[in-house]
């Protein structure tokens, strides 16, 4: 539709993927599955009104979905899951009068919700670890590259590119981590009734609390899973959905940290983001090759960091067994959060695994630095030499001063060597500056690091996941 407003997260931004996970098809029918899942425990349980032909009626359809007369149905009652149930019976005459029985309706939505938020973050495990090992690739390959390293934006002692994007994998194997715990503490909201008491179900099973407690492991174990919140009003905690996009907005930070950097390092043409040949960098300027990826890792960052403070209210202010202002916030902030992350992503998986590394001009900047940073060396050969340490630390800083208004205000390259090679106070030192220049012995133990690291960190989450790695992200606009 072009006459009305459509979310860029899906039109855009968001794979197929996740865009299914929290469309209304999966929606609509995993709440059918729930209705089946519970009619079949409660078959087996003794509830002889149940019949398989009814369950049968039912499996048949699941995916068939009548949405006209579900939809017709919502605008007389204003209740979505009424309005189901009466779509779902009129596809199924015979299972008519037993579906929803004893549920309430958070039955069906929030545990729908549960399980489609565990399978949006197993999503998001495949592309974290496959984000990880690009990373870990491109890092091991460049651990040996000295580059200069920048503390407040200001260059500063060398580092390799290698080591700097361990920093950035890193960042990611503690959302990792972050993220396997999430995904070991969901749950279902199980089979507890209408303020959580499992007051209908009891009564259904004329007061077995036996039966109760087995329909609820029955019904959990048919959906997928092992376990149900051990307590709950008419809803799961809705701490568990902070939990979730706090871990969302931790992906998002690193991510958007990445990206930063990244931006900054193409503004300086040492790293590059893929540009493609076709590409247009600007509609004014021509030549220009902008960020555009990384511009767009941090828009999205941006809204998902904004995000956990939504639920967090939303968990504060649910009010005894349950309040609705829940319900509608959370149709919007928990789907568009995870659709931001996915795009996030998808775009992190294709920079990482397609970044250009401009070697000559990294070893430029390097060359115009590395005179200052060398300084402290030279003194000290010039010490062990038999020179004054005071007085050669007090004339390196004049020349360094006058090498640093040649470059600031007269626009020249630094001399600083050059300075250094015709005072005669190094003299013991002239024929070694060259040698005192390697910037590989400026760059301390980045090259052990990267290995320690990659072995240490990375090595054991990629051996745990070998079975989802080999994703791969084309970006489409």
């Amino acid at each position: 539709m072009t006459d009305r407003y459509e979310n860029p997260l899906i039109t855009r931004y968001a794979s197929k993927e996740m865009s299914h996970i929290f469309s209304d098809d999966k929606k609509f029918s995993t709440w059918r599955k729930l209705w089946i899942a519970l009619a079949e425990s409660e078959k087996e349980l003794g509830l002889d009104v149940i019949t398989q032909e009814q369950i049968d009626e039912m499996k048949a359809h699941v995916y068939d979905i009548n949405y006209d007369v579900a939809n017709a149905r919502e605008k007389e009652v204003r209740h979505d899951v009424m309005a189901h149930v009466y779509a779902f019976g009129k596809q199924c005459p015979k299972a008519e009068p037993i579906i929803h029985l004893g549920a309430t309706s958070c039955f069906v939505t929030d545990n729908a919700d549960i399980v489609n938020i565990r399978e949006a973050l197993y999503l998001v495990k495949k592309k974290l670890v496959n984000a990880i090992d690009k990373l870990a690739t491109f890092a091991f390959n460049y651990k040996d590259m000295p580059t200069l390293g920048f503390t407040h934006l200001q260059p500063a002692q060398l580092t390799t590119v290698g080591k700097r994007a361990t920093l950035w994998a890193y960042e990611l194997v503690l959302d990792y981590y972050n993220l396997e715990f999430l995904i070991s503490q969901t749950r279902l909201r199980g089979v507890k009734g209408t303020t959580g008491t499992q007051a209908s179900f009891l009564n259904l099973f004329e007061g077995s609390h036996e039966k109760v407690k087995q329909l609820e492991k029955l019904v959990v174990g048919k959906m997928g899973f092992d376990s149900a919140f051990a307590v709950t009003g008419q809803t799961y905690t809705r701490k568990y959905d902070s939990n979730v996009l706090n871990v969302l907005s931790s992906i998002a930070q690193s991510a958007s940290k990445f990206a930063n950097d990244i931006r900054i390092l193409q503004s300086m043409k040492e790293i590059e983001e893929p540009f493609e040949k076709s590409q247009i960098g600007s509609s004014a300027m021509a030549y220009k090759r902008n960020p555009m990826r990384c511009e767009r890792m941090t828009a999205l960052a941006r809204y998902v960091m904004s995000l956990p403070a939504n639920t967090a209210f939303t968990a504060a202010t649910q009010w005894m067994e349950r309040t609705l202002d829940d319900s509608a916030n959370r149709r919007i902030v928990i789907a568009q959060a995870f659709l931001a992350v996915d795009a996030i992503l998808n775009l992190y998986l294709n920079v990482s695994e397609n970044l250009v590394v401009n070697d000559k001009v990294i070893e430029k900047h390097i060359k115009e630095e590395l005179p200052f940073m060398a300084t402290e060396n030279i003194i000290m050969e010039c010490v062990k030499a038999g020179g004054d340490r005071q007085q050669l630390h007090e004339r390196i800083r004049e020349l360094s001063m006058q090498a640093s208004y040649a470059v600031k205000k007269e626009g020249k390259p630094c001399n600083l060597i050059e300075l250094i090679k015709n005072d005669d106070v190094f003299a013991a030192v002239k024929d070694k500056l060259d040698d005192l220049l390697n910037p590989k012995d400026f760059i301390g133990r980045s090259p052990e690091q990267v290995v320690d690291f990659v072995n240490g960190e990375v090595r054991p989450i990629i051996d745990a996941n070998r079975e989802i790695l080999g994703e791969h992200s084309v970006i489409e606009v």
